[in-house]
């Protein structure tokens, strides 16, 4: 309830600062009112995004949001630089109307622009990583790691299948999937994903649980994903064999995962048990916050998702303050950890300020 309190009263001040400035009839400030109220009640369900899949309205109810990600910033921004005008007082009537129209032409520009962008087959991100005591044999070997896919509401069976083209045309030696593959039910969502099962890549295709699984039914889920012939990492590692040399891949569950079943409890530790100290070990751990720990357990490399790399500025700026990396590549401690900003995207189908992407991780020697 204090959720929706508070969109009634942003959505309130929007249509106060800007309504009345751009002039309109009867008919348009009522269509407009109107636009407003229905946002204010429904951008909600949005949060619910489970609840989306199957209806109709979830396509309008998810642009309507990215929307109001737009219309609330600019409409800020228009306030603030009324006030500056406020001192040129011989301006100041003729910026009224016309910033107001501005954020409404602004507003339709980005979301069109931010929809163009979180649509579009993702660019592909190449990422050298230095790894001490590489074997030669593992120099250049080829991770493409794919996240945040998000199947559900509008994400769907057509849209995943550009994915997998793309990731197969990078000739990967392994794919990593690093969670929230899924938003809802099997029963709701498994025909969707079906273009999985053409992911191809030399040594496998392996996968972690993300946050999203767990919302619904992530034991479930981990069935479904084997079933489409994905190797689900439950804190577990393998070890696989490339021209010679070995190389660890484990995987451990969402941080969250104990909070909703115990026997999914993330830990880095049992992951890391019984493998070989002199072999470069490599973990898939869907939020970067699972460093710290993942350094301790010895691994080299962790590949995270998570983030959406903020997904819509100026979002962004709240994300980088709730995770340990954001995008990219950083270090903790003698780890190096790679971020992706996510294959595809959650709630408004909208990205801006941070592109969505499929990356190609090289595996190089350090010295």
């Amino acid at each position: 309830m204090r959720l929706r309190f508070w969109l009634v009263l942003l959505h309130v001040y929007i249509g106060w600062r800007l309504l009345p400035d751009l002039d309109l009839a009867l008919p348009g400030a009522a269509l407009a009112w109107g636009y407003l109220a229905l946002s204010a009640l429904t951008l909600p369900w949005v949060l619910r995004v489970s609840w989306l899949n199957g209806r109709w309205f979830a396509w309008p109810i998810s642009l309507m949001t990215g929307a109001f990600s737009f219309l609330l910033v600019l409409t800020l921004a228009r306030d603030l630089l009324l006030l500056v005008l406020l001192l040129m007082p011989l301006a100041f009537g003729a910026w009224r109307e016309a910033s107001a129209w501005g954020v409404v032409v602004a507003t339709l520009g980005l979301s069109l622009y931010a929809l163009w962008q979180a649509r579009r087959v993702p660019r592909v991100v190449e990422v050298r990583v230095p790894l001490a005591g590489l074997p030669s044999a593992l120099v250049d070997f080829r991770i493409v790691q794919l996240s945040d896919l998000h199947v559900g509401p509008t994400i769907k069976r057509r849209q995943l299948a550009r994915y997998v083209a793309r990731a197969n045309a990078l000739g990967p030696d392994l794919v990593a999937i690093t969670g929230d593959l899924t938003d809802g039910r099997v029963d709701e969502l498994a025909p969707e994903l079906e273009p999985l099962r053409g992911l191809a890549a030399r040594h496998g295709v392996f996968c972690v649980t993300g946050n999203h699984e767990y919302y619904s039914e992530a034991a479930a889920w981990t069935r479904a994903f084997e079933q489409l012939g994905l190797k689900v990492l439950v804190n577990a590692a393998t070890l696989i064999t490339h021209e010679g040399a070995q190389l660890a891949v484990a995987g451990i569950t969402d941080l969250t995962a104990g909070h909703y079943l115990e026997a999914h409890r993330s830990d880095p530790q049992r992951a890391a048990a019984g493998l070989p100290e002199a072999v470069p070990r490599v973990l898939l751990a869907h939020q970067p916050n699972s460093a710290p720990a993942a350094a301790r357990a010895g691994f080299d490399l962790q590949l995270s998702g998570h983030t959406h790399g903020g997904q819509l500025w100026p979002w962004s700026l709240a994300a980088r303050r709730a995770n340990r990396f954001l995008a990219g590549l950083g270090r903790e401690g003698r780890m190096w950890v790679y971020t992706s900003r996510g294959t595809g995207y959650w709630g408004p189908p909208m990205r801006f300020g941070a592109p969505a992407e499929i990356t190609l991780i090289r595996l190089q020697r350090a010295d």
